[in-house]
């Protein structure tokens, strides 16, 4: 039967005092003052640095994990289940009548700390729960006749994971060995090397007692490692940052160190993307629809620019990131960042598409432009994509989304793959957000693949309507493009690959093909025929890789050699 949490509280809170710093360097274990019995730490493995090394967790609840840790490279996490609390112990080796200090830094759901077997009073002390780390700490004096004490800590029925880490049990020797007794000294030395436009080298003086130290950048926590040197990373070209550096062993974390700046390099000549004179466009997707599941290796080779659909919003406005869905079906996230290098390898652009149906990115500020153009590219570093796809299906600002796409391409570079695929009514006018974008961009621009699909009927650029699915309804609606300012090498036909990937519009790839030949070299042209030729027409795309995949990659194999052999 499930005790009260009441009832333990009430237990629980007894006893909690807070440790505070010596006013003077502590003496060493192995060389005390005079006459001064020094006081260790009995604990053993109290940082989790040797995974479950003298402990015990109930059922196996606990496990050592890298992240998120107090100190050193690794903590204990252990989950509730049942009825049962995940409680993790050891028993460790204490004197008779003395009196020992018990803390530990926990985070997460009910986090308990205690003492039992003490031969007097046995304590407790806990925390409802916390996001961050937070120091839980007690006392207890052992017996006349008490040599050992079991230490412990636990969660509580139905509640998720507690991590805990540097657990110290500080008093005299038991004479089991002791983990070090005070705090390591500042980190010294700090210095800043290689820096490039997105990254800052760090060494430091190392220090002996420490098993692990803590980097800061401007003050928040970035990074723990074993050794005393690092990269930080994903930083923004043309910036100073602010480093400082801390030690930790099981006794605790010293102090930050003196801080030290350093200013990232300029950005440009970013790892972009090289894209034919004509290109096929795919998009793939990230989640299960029904699709065939694909990983970025299975995609055809007729696909040259490939996008990755799609980023997502953060609670930040303007900024994204990027969450690879386990439906896909990856091993790890290093994985899929070597199938984008493996596809560069091979001459493909792999991007990131940005928005779609459900999109949220919302960019109509200075500072969301900048939020999109720092994120965007943070992206494009970590995972090696060659630029960005804007999707962006529930309308844009193009006063704003020129300047995140200016700032975007300012980081990246002349190689940067810029591509837009607007909905038909974002075209039909240049007076529209979508056509003045891609008009504001035009120097930059790579391609823009209209959606000729779930659209209905629309105009075309001789005033007359067409409807969709028809040679007719692509060549009319391109022309409006054509012959709105767009380069035709910044123009190309988005369709669905199956009938399964989107609601209307689909068409078979022969009236694509018969399209492409009528824009290009004036055949194969329905009841609408352009004024002129447009040779130079960037291509196809069409959603999805997936649902083409579906189809037996029938319109990618049809589609794909007529792009490429377009004049």
């Amino acid at each position: 039967m499930r005790r009260r949490l009441g009832a333990v509280i009430a237990a629980g809170a007894a006893a909690a005092l807070a440790v505070t710093a010596l006013a003077a360097p502590a003496q060493s274990a192995d060389a005390p003052a005079p006459g001064i019995t020094a006081d260790v730490n009995v604990a053993k493995n109290a940082g989790f640095e040797s995974d479950l090394s003298n402990w015990t967790c109930a059922a196996n609840s606990g496990a050592a994990v890298t992240s998120p840790v107090h100190g050193g490279t690794k903590a204990l996490k252990a989950t509730p289940s049942g009825q049962g609390t995940a409680e993790c112990s050891q028993i460790v080796k204490v004197k008779p009548n003395s009196t020992y200090k018990l803390s530990s830094w926990v985070q997460g759901s009910y986090a308990y700390l205690g003492a039992r077997g003490t031969g007097t009073t046995d304590v407790s002390t806990w925390t409802p729960g916390t996001s961050s780390w937070q120091q839980l700490s007690t006392s207890f004096t052992t017996g006349a006749n008490t040599t050992s004490v079991t230490v412990y800590t636990h969660g509580w029925y139905g509640q998720s994971a507690y991590y805990v880490d540097d657990v110290s049990v500080l008093g005299p020797d038991g004479g089991g060995g002791t983990d070090p007794v005070e705090t390591p000294a500042v980190p010294g030395g700090l210095a800043a090397g290689t820096t490039t436009s997105t990254s800052v080298d760090l060494s430091w003086t190392p220090v002996s007692t420490a098993t692990g130290y803590t980097v800061y950048r401007d003050g928040t926590k970035v990074a723990s490692v074993s050794g005393a040197a690092t990269t930080v990373t994903g930083l923004t070209p043309e910036t100073t940052y602010s480093f400082q550096v801390s030690a930790s062993n099981a006794a605790g974390e010293s102090a930050k160190s003196t801080a030290v700046t350093a200013r990232t390099a300029k950005g440009g000549g970013g790892d972009g993307g090289t894209v034919p004179k004509h290109a096929l466009t795919g998009y793939w997707q990230n989640f299960d629809n029904g699709a065939t599941v694909q990983k970025l290796r299975d995609v055809s080779s007729q696909y040259d620019i490939i996008a990755v659909s799609f980023a997502d919003a953060t609670t930040t406005p303007g900024q994204i990131t990027f969450n690879l869905d386990p439906a896909v079906g990856y091993s790890s996230t290093a994985d899929f960042k070597a199938d984008i290098a493996a596809k560069k390898a091979a001459g493909k652009s792999v991007i990131l598409s940005v928005g779609g149906e459900k999109g949220t990115i919302s960019v109509n500020s200075d500072a969301s432009a900048t939020a999109f153009a720092n994120s965007a590219y943070a992206l494009m570093q970590e995972y090696g994509f060659s630029g960005v796809d804007i999707d962006l299906e529930n309308g844009l600002n193009p006063t704003y989304m020129t300047k995140a796409l200016r700032q975007l391409s300012a980081k990246a570079g002349p190689k940067m793959v810029l591509t837009m695929a607007p909905q038909t009514i974002d075209m039909q006018s240049t007076s529209g957000g979508y056509f003045q974008t891609a008009l504001n961009v035009k120097d930059i621009l790579t391609v823009v693949n209209m959606q000729y699909y779930n659209s209905g009927s629309m105009l075309g650029c001789d005033g007359k309507v067409y409807s969709q699915g028809s040679v007719d309804f692509l060549t009319a609606l391109a022309c409006i493009q054509l012959e709105g300012g767009l380069d035709p090498s910044q123009v190309g036909l988005g369709v669905p690959a199956s009938p399964r990937g989107a609601g209307s519009g689909y068409v078979s790839p022969s009236i694509v093909n018969n399209a492409l030949d009528c824009l290009a070299r004036g055949t194969g042209c329905g009841s609408f025929k352009p004024s002129k030729t447009y040779p130079s027409l960037r291509g196809a795309m069409t959603w999805s890789t997936n649902w083409d995949a579906t189809a037996g990659s029938a319109w990618s194999n049809a589609v794909g050699p007529k792009v490429h052999s377009l004049p």
